[in-house]
C-alpha cells in the first residue's frame, strides 16, 4: 500500500472557476503527475550537477584510469 500526504495550495478564484468548467479533467490526477515530474526532472538535475562536481574532482588526481587498471591488475 502506497502513503500518500497532503498537500494544500491556494490558487486565484479566477483560475478555480475555469477549472470548474472543465468538468472532463480529473485535476485531482493532472495536478499530482505535474507535481511528479517536476520533482523527478528537479532531482534528475541535482544528481547530475553532484555527480558532474564529484567527477572534477576525481578527473585531477595525476594518474590516468589505464595507469590505475595496469598497477591493480599488477598487484593481483
Amino acid at each position: 500500500m502506497t502513503t500518500t500526504s497532503v498537500y494544500t495550495i491556494r490558487i486565484p478564484s479566477q483560475v478555480r472557476q475555469m477549472m470548474d468548467e472543465m468538468k472532463e479533467v480529473n485535476w485531482q490526477s493532472e495536478i499530482r503527475q505535474a507535481v511528479e515530474d517536476l520533482v523527478r526532472e528537479r532531482r534528475r538535475e541535482r544528481l547530475l550537477s553532484e555527480a558532474g562536481e564529484v567527477r572534477k574532482k576525481t578527473m585531477d588526481i595525476g594518474i590516468s584510469a589505464s595507469e590505475l587498471i595496469r598497477e591493480d591488475r599488477d598487484a593481483r
